[in-house]
């Protein structure tokens, strides 16, 4: 059954630059666009319930008003045409009051042909299945992973040159990257000269990137093109256009690795079902999570499952909040892993399970140390900062002898990462952090366990909380400095006298003889619990 409307999510998937930018969308990406209607300074607002409004003769802050309007009579988005970047603040400003979304329209878009687009848009979410909706998303969201790893401006077109998605551009296009997005094909006489060069043939017959270069006199800049493929027949093609800074040193790496990903995408858009790509996830899911067998699975992808394999977890340090912002993060990041690792090994696959991102590699050589994966890991991780702004860190799991184990190796690599945030690393092995792993796990065990837990500490705990004396923060710190007063004192910037005093007391409001060392064990072990905000100290036995 075909979906009642669009979201904002797939007008802008359909729309995007270079015809509009998305300026506010208070309600999130979800908000459902049923229609497109066109309001006139001079008309008289009308009802509106769920339409993309496009306000046409007005522009910049003197549109303000009747967004207002459209909004008041509930529009779900109003696009306006922007001519300069002073007024879109004001803009953004009164679509939040208004609590609607707003699109600014490019100057030069007409009014018709993004009306054509939106109806278009809308028209094919109704026809279309949620799942092939997420699909077109999935390819945007590559082809502007593909653009920041490169450094250059991205288009996916399929084996006909219509262009699918295309990355986010800026006013280094040139003349034929904005006809091929505006009229969502490549220009016939540019497809001529392709085929005359031979382009088109090397693209059709081989895996390797082609280097196009620069033609000034055709107002075409230099680009690399590879061909998407399956088995030996072309699916359509990836092309990155160089702007007035070079090419990464990494573009041509990541274009193997992006048309590897495509390649799934189109598989699954040409044969009108989710089944490929969505069931080796769905596979992949349910192995992490012990509901299949390690058969099914490698017998799916065709792997040797007597190889050894390896899980790696992906998680950014979320410092932004917001849900939708969310969502687009963790999309440029599974996009990421996915290039990175499709360059690396063919059968790699990426899943997504919470906020986090799954990289199973099989396949594996026999004779393998693990240097290979942990290189990996940490380009990922440098990619995303370099070229996505992101803080990413990566867990790398233990590498098991077989496929079938590889559920130990998303154990580990999740154990790994449980302990990661407050680490200094951006990857981590099992080995680099063993203590805190372990030392977390025994305090999950005192934390489920409230029979783990001394009274006499837990009193302490309350005390602490109620007179806010400053004791569980230095006992803590004592410990931690295994009884080195001057030294926890200098950690917790006091005098040591002061700490002693506070040590003192807390025995004497405890109970607890801290020379002791089996009580100053499990002292310690209940006070970490308390001192990281875990465990209800009420939950104590008497």
């Amino acid at each position: 059954m075909g979906n009642e409307s669009a979201t904002l999510r797939q007008l802008l998937v359909s729309l995007g630059a270079p015809l509009a930018d998305l300026l506010a969308a208070p309600a999130g990406l979800e908000v459902e666009v049923n229609g497109v209607v066109i309001l006139d300074p001079d008309d008289e607002p009308d009802s509106y319930t769920g339409d993309l409004v496009l306000i046409i003769g007005s522009r910049g802050r003197a549109a303000a008003r009747l967004v207002r309007a459209a909004a008041r009579r509930g529009a779900a988005v109003v696009a306006v045409k922007v001519p300069d970047s002073d007024a879109t603040g004001d803009l953004r400003a009164t679509a939040n009051d208004a609590g609607v979304a707003v699109l600014a329209v490019r100057p030069e878009v007409r009014w018709d042909q993004l009306d054509s687009y939106a109806r278009g848009a809308i028209a094919d979410a109704k026809a279309t299945s949620a799942a092939d909706a997420d699909d077109a998303g999935d390819l945007f969201s590559l082809a502007q992973t593909v653009a920041a790893l490169t450094g250059g401006s991205v288009s996916i077109e399929d084996s006909a040159n219509r262009v699918l998605a295309y990355s986010r551009s800026d006013d280094q296009v040139d003349e034929l990257r904005r006809l091929s997005i505006l009229g969502r094909e490549g220009p016939a006489s540019y497809l001529a000269k392709l085929r005359e060069w031979g382009i088109i043939d090397r693209l059709r017959e081989g895996d390797d990137v082609v280097h196009i270069g620069e033609r000034p006199d055709l107002g075409i800049r230099r680009r690399l093109a590879i061909g998407i493929r399956a088995d030996a027949e072309l699916l359509g093609s990836i092309w990155v256009q160089e702007g007035d800074v070079p090419l990464t040193g990494q573009a041509e790496g990541a274009l193997l690795g992006a048309a590897r990903v495509a390649a799934m995408h189109l598989v699954r858009r040409r044969t009108g079902t989710a089944a490929g790509l969505r069931l080796q996830q769905d596979l992949l899911n349910s192995l992490f999570e012990n509901r299949i067998d390690t058969a099914t699975l490698a017998a799916d992808i065709g792997i040797d499952a007597g190889k050894p394999a390896v899980v790696v977890v992906f998680a950014e340090q979320d410092t932004e909040p917001g849900r939708p912002a969310r969502e687009l993060r963790s999309a440029a990041i599974t996009n990421l892993v996915s290039v990175h690792a499709a360059a690396y090994r063919r059968t790699a696959l990426t899943t997504t399970i919470g906020s986090r991102v799954y990289l199973l590699l099989p396949d594996l050589p026999a004779e393998n140390d693990g240097t290979l994966v942990l290189g990996l890991a940490k380009e990922i991780v440098a990619a995303a900062r370099r070229r996505l702004q992101q803080d990413v860190r990566a867990a790398v799991g233990s590498i098991v002898e077989r496929f079938g184990a590889i559920a130990e190796s998303r154990q580990t690599a999740d154990r790994v990462m449980n302990v990661m945030s407050g680490k200094a690393s951006e990857v981590a092995t099992m080995a680099d952090v063993r203590a805190e792993v372990l030392v977390s796990e025994t305090l999950a065990l005192v934390e489920d366990n409230p029979y783990l837990r001394d009274p006499r500490v837990t009193g302490l705990i309350e005390y602490d909380l109620e007179h806010d004396a400053g004791l569980v923060r230095s006992v803590v710190t004592y410990f931690d400095a295994l009884g080195d007063v001057r030294a926890a004192a200098q950690r917790l910037h006091i005098h040591p006298n002061t700490l002693r005093h506070r040590i003192k007391r807390a025995a004497a409001v405890s109970g607890l003889d801290f020379t002791d060392p089996h009580q100053r064990l499990f002292a310690h072990l209940q006070l970490l619990l308390a001192a990281t905000g875990r465990g209800d100290p009420g939950d104590a036995p008497a």
